[in-house]
């Protein structure tokens, strides 16, 4: 990561701290973007664009200039913004679908648009999205959760054939992740199954490092110990 330029969005939640913390401290210079106020004091090193609604094409596309004019150019793409709801097929609500598309998919597609013409001038552009395994097969309360995250997963695919040669795009699918959130909603599940928010980071990091030059178009799955 030493020198690289990431742009990190969901950078105030719980895995994208993580993400950018760990990016940050093996030297690179990180943008992080979310839609949580930020006054974080801009460095030489982080910069952090806060009160910015992804799903609306103009501030994603303004958000992503401002980090990439303030670092002078960008590498990397982490699409970790997104939302999460349960709700069953037969007695949830039309606009829980909507909103699940409009947090998981909107996001991703209009930070990845911004950013593509950055990325394809780095001689190393990357992205990486985060899908999740819980998309692979739905279970009962997952449909709205579930079908979005497949949206991203198609996206992941779609981005990755159309700018083959010039940016690297691929996936990771976690399970659970152990957040604490998570733990407040499911008190009762085994902790130490769930993937952590590092571990996870570490997949991510590898994908938008040099090593993974060879990798694109992968949905990888990270299951933690289950």
């Amino acid at each position: 990561m030493q020198g690289k330029v990431l742009i990190v969005t969901g950078a105030l939640g719980a895995l994208g701290q993580v993400v950018a913390e760990t990016a940050l401290a093996r030297g690179a210079r990180v943008g992080g973007i979310d839609h949580v106020p930020s006054q974080a004091v801009a460095t030489a090193q982080h910069i952090e664009l806060g009160g910015v609604d992804l799903s609306d094409e103009a501030q994603a596309k303004t958000a992503v200039s401002a980090a990439a004019k303030h670092f002078g150019r960008l590498d990397a793409l982490i699409n970790i913004a997104g939302g999460f709801a349960f709700e069953s097929v037969g007695d949830g609500d039309v606009k829980t679908w909507q909103r699940m598309y409009t947090l998981n998919v909107l996001t991703a597609l209009n930070t990845s648009r911004a950013a593509l013409p950055h990325l394809a001038a780095s001689k190393a552009g990357r992205i990486v999205n985060v899908g999740a395994m819980g998309a692979l097969q739905a279970g009962s309360g997952m449909g709205p959760y579930a079908a979005s995250k497949a949206g991203v997963h198609r996206l992941t695919e779609a981005l990755a054939n159309e700018w083959k040669g010039k940016v690297t795009v691929n996936a990771v699918l976690p399970s659970i992740i152990d957040t604490e959130a998570n733990r407040v909603s499911m008190p009762d599940a085994d902790f130490s199954k769930w993937v952590t928010p590092q571990e996870l980071a570490e997949v991510i990091l590898f994908l938008a490092s040099d090593a993974a030059s060879a990798v694109t178009g992968a949905l990888i799955p990270v299951s933690g110990r289950v």
